[in-house]
């Protein structure tokens, strides 16, 4: 018996069920086992692997909900399941100060960032967030907040995890307004903190009292510190420090403005990194974080570079025959597609990268078929055509991407990779000559 079919749902394990000879278990393939146990633990197996699978198929913004949460405390697994909601079209919201709980939750077929998740936000932060806001509700404002809640427990440091993660964006969202206001805010709510313990009362807390608002109120933060008056980071430099804090970018991403155009490119995922054919020439869509040059024994450059993408993280190697035809893509914060091959070594897996482009300037080959064009012999011209400029096997290609026109619509069809061309240029002109209307198109359209 063979339990198969959860694998493309994201479900594991996924176990093989053999039969029991000589205390092994024989696979499938005919192999033993190499980690072998009886029947009856396989079949509790089997069924966990139906049940999770169901709840996925039926119930999936609950399901990965759970599954962040139960993760919340390893940044890989929760990077790698926030690639798997963007693949299943499910978005996962940053962190609010005002919405979000301890964990992730389901909210109106999306999923709010759970507390537990920021960096740097301890368990004392979070329930004492919690119980202020359940107390006396939602927070007005970063001020608000500090004078709700004991600062002991939700120290500068937390409060800087939440800003920066983009918790305070619904009430406040220039985060260097915040993170400049923050010393003075913290010293404010402080000497308030003082003066309710000694039993002293603030002159703007009589006034609150008096028009019958609770706790803290309208004309209390009045006397509170105002921000200065300045432009808030950068897209960039907030993505940076979003990710300093989460260990990965929530409230957008460098690469998902070309993630579905992307697809057309048929790249892996670096989660699926170790699952890789070491013989095929892979092609993956990501973003450098980091370039170590090095210099051979043979005085020659080559890199070691940290990658990531949607899902996940890996390091590449760029050796010095590959570097000197690439080194200008090789720098940090570049988004670039690379081809190259799994490496393994011991337990750690690697990308070698023998090429790259920018994302901005890849080029793919998009022809229109017109109806009376879709026929065996046209088609079969079409083919012909496209692997004449097929090129070496094991260098990067273009995709070729087939538009169809209908009455009603136009259908796109992707080209199987080995009918993707090397020249694109040429390819285009041959395929026009040929009465194939062809053109280049952008990856970042």
């Amino acid at each position: 018996m063979k339990i198969v079919g959860c694998k493309s749902l994201g479900i594991q394990p996924v176990y093989d069920i053999g039969v029991e000879r000589d205390h092994n278990f024989i696979l499938a393939n005919g192999k033993v086992a190499s980690n072998c146990f009886n029947k009856s633990h396989s079949t509790a197996y089997g069924y966990v692997t139906y049940q999770t699978a169901y709840l996925k198929a039926n119930y999936p913004v609950e399901y990965m909900a759970a599954l962040l949460t139960a993760s919340s405390g390893t940044q890989d697994k929760v990077q790698k399941y926030i690639g798997t909601c963007s693949s299943m079209g499910i978005d996962v919201l940053q962190p609010d100060i005002n919405r979000s709980e301890i964990d992730f939750t389901p909210v109106a077929g999306k999923i709010l960032f759970g507390l537990s998740a920021v960096r740097n936000l301890g368990q004392g932060a979070i329930e004492c967030i919690l119980n202020a806001r359940n107390t006396d509700g939602a927070f007005k404002s970063l001020a608000d907040l500090c004078d709700r809640v004991d600062l002991r427990a939700v120290n500068r440091r937390a409060l800087e995890a939440l800003i920066y993660s983009g918790a305070f964006d619904s009430i406040s969202p220039n985060r260097k307004q915040l993170i400049e206001n923050l010393e003075a805010l913290i010293s404010w709510a402080q000497d308030r903190a003082k003066d309710r313990d000694s039993g002293q009362t603030n002159i703007f807390d009589i006034l609150g009292s008096t028009n019958g608002t609770k706790n803290t109120n309208d004309a209390a933060l009045e006397s509170a510190p105002q921000p200065p008056n300045i432009p808030d980071f950068s897209a960039q430099e907030k993505l940076r420090l979003e990710k300093e804090l989460l260990g990965f970018y929530v409230s957008d991403h460098p690469l998902k403005s070309v993630g579905q155009v992307a697809k057309l490119m048929s790249p892996i995922n670096l989660s699926d990194l170790a699952e890789q054919n070491q013989r095929a020439t892979l092609s993956a869509i990501v973003m450098l974080t980091d370039v170590k040059p090095i210099i051979t024994k043979k005085g020659e450059p080559m890199a070691i570079v940290q990658m990531e993408d949607l899902s996940g993280q890996a390091e590449g190697v760029v050796f010095p025959k590959s570097y000197k035809q690439i080194e200008q893509f090789i720098k940090a914060d570049a988004r670039i597609i690379v081809w190259g091959k799994v490496d393994r070594k011991d337990e750690q897996i690697q990308m070698i990268i023998e090429d790259a482009e920018f994302i901005e300037t890849v080029q793919m080959v998009v022809v229109e078929l017109p109806p009376e064009r879709v026929t065996k012999d046209g088609l079969t011209h079409l083919r012909t055509i496209l692997k004449e400029y097929s090129g070496q096997k094991n260098h990067a290609k273009r995709p070729v991407l087939a538009t169809v026109a209908t009455s009603q619509q136009h259908q796109f069809v992707r080209f199987d990779s080995k009918y993707w061309v090397q020249d694109y240029k040429a390819a285009i002109n041959a395929l026009n000559n040929a009465g194939f209307p062809a053109r280049a198109s952008s990856l970042n359209r």
